[in-house]
């Protein structure tokens, strides 16, 4: 591979994150199987400006190991100085979410859904 071509996937890493859809939290709109890209956010966006969006949260397991959610931002407030986001998934009785683990902080918010890009095939 040439150097232009790896600098091009090094800059398209930078800015937009691509996923798989696991699971039904997300359905009827995204489904599993489903492939979202998403932007990168900027660590200085506007988090009122995602109110209804749905976003990309990168959180961190028990075992001390990084996961990403899917899931739509329903609230944001801002407390101590610290901006908690409030996220759920479109199908309420399939999902985990902060009905489950409360707020999420704004840091843990990396990415604004751009397009689904591959739609589930039905079997």
């Amino acid at each position: 591979m040439s150097r232009v071509h790896l600098s091009v996937a090094k800059l398209f890493k930078a800015f937009f994150k691509a996923v798989e859809v696991r699971g039904e939290s997300m359905s009827p709109n995204y489904n599993d199987g489903d492939w979202l890209l998403f932007r990168v956010l900027p660590a200085k966006s506007k988090a009122n400006e995602l109110i209804g969006k749905v976003v990309l949260i990168q959180r961190q397991s028990e075992f001390g190991t990084d996961f990403f959610q899917v899931k739509r931002v329903t609230q944001v407030s801002d407390r101590s100085n610290k901006t908690e986001i409030w996220v759920e998934g479109d199908n309420k009785g399939e999902s985990t979410d902060s009905r489950n683990w409360g707020a999420v902080d704004s840091s843990e918010v990396i990415g604004k859904l751009i397009l689904r890009y591959r739609r589930a095939t039905k079997k």
